[in-house]
């Protein structure tokens, strides 16, 4: 028996817009005639706790989903984030609630990748500095700011999933005499690297980008400490999270020159502060956590954060359910999520 038997037009709130438009959610959920609204929140949780009142699903991009918002709303069959990291969600007490939460993983990989590799050559060649030099008047300046080969160099990678893997694709072709890989869930190396620890990869690499999901154990795994072992002619990329990185100790080394750059997509607070002392520094480019985007992949997360809706709208569970609870063999979600709410 599907979620349909038992509802009329289930509503489907979409927390943060920014999308243009339903249409594409819509049509993957006619079949059940969702009502889908965008019920914008813009990261406040007071506001999320109104919008998600009466939704069946809901479908969000940063905006908090807190354990009270996750009570607000005893109807409510799938939490779907819009991307990759889910660490907005309370996915421990929408368990207990039997909800079901989802992401899509599997999106934007070559854009984060490119945007990666994109941020690298920025850094390494100053792009930006001597755009603004040039525009300025000046000219024959190539020595005045250093810059360092690529080739026969080592790269670092922080995390090894589908994005780390293109990455690693695409910059193998840059000519890297080696790469070293930490990954914790990795037990035999990726073709062409080796695996290392972080502390390895911090003292060895002349480039380390970050692909590491944000956890409690993966927060600030670069830290003051692990930042003091990187060579001075290091360059950094973060395309992941923000909070894999301790911002302050990160300002300290580029600031002292104890590292060459860094490229940033993302920061610990976003959008970060006008006074944030990155973004005082020559040797820091940056992007408004922008790598995921092109306008294919903007379709390709639209339609498959509708599709696990429609998954758990027919009694199935989601392809990337995340929050996983242990189900009894023949169990009804459906059912026994109606039965608990009526109690």
């Amino acid at each position: 028996m599907t979620i349909a038997s038992h509802l009329q037009s289930p509503l489907v709130v979409v927390l943060d817009e920014g999308y243009g438009g339903t249409e594409i959610e819509e049509s993957v959920l006619a079949s059940f005639g969702a009502r889908v609204v965008e019920r914008p929140c813009h990261g406040r949780a007071d506001a999320v706790r109104r919008a998600v009142e009466g939704a069946d699903a809901i479908l969000v991009r940063e905006s908090p989903v807190n354990a009270e918002a996750i009570a607000a709303m005893p109807a409510c069959r799938a939490i779907v984030r819009y991307g990759v990291g889910v660490d907005n969600i309370d996915r421990a007490f929408a368990a207990e609630r039997g909800i079901f939460v989802a992401n899509v993983p599997d999106y934007g990989v070559e854009e984060v990748s490119d945007h990666a590799l994109a941020l690298l050559f920025a850094v390494a060649r100053r792009i930006v500095s001597r755009d603004r030099a040039v525009r300025d008047g000046a000219w024959n300046i190539a020595r005045a700011e250093p810059m360092y080969r690529l080739r026969g160099g080592t790269l670092g990678l922080v995390g090894y999933g589908r994005i780390g893997h293109a990455f690693h694709r695409k910059a193998r072709a840059l000519g890297y005499e080696r790469t070293l890989v930490f990954d914790p869930f990795l037990t035999t190396p990726p073709e062409g690297a080796e695996l290392a620890s972080v502390e390895r990869i911090c003292s060895e690499a002349d480039v380390v980008s970050l692909h590491a999901p944000l956890t409690a154990q993966s927060r600030h795994i670069i830290n003051r400490e692990r930042l003091a072992l990187m060579k001075p002619s290091a360059i950094l990329v973060n395309t992941s999270r923000g909070g894999l990185v301790d911002t302050g100790a990160l300002y300290e080394a580029l600031s002292e020159g104890r590292l060459f750059g860094a490229g940033l997509d993302v920061f610990e607070e976003e959008p970060p502060a006008k006074d944030n002392p990155l973004l005082s520094l020559p040797n820091v480019i940056v992007s408004d956590h922008t790598g995921w985007y092109s306008e294919e992949s903007v379709r390709d997360l639209r339609r498959k954060a509708s599709e696990e809706i429609d998954r758990v709208f027919r009694g199935e569970v989601p392809r990337n359910w995340v929050n996983r609870w242990e189900r009894t063999a023949g169990q009804d979600p459906i059912n026994d999520h109606k039965q608990e709410n009526a109690k």
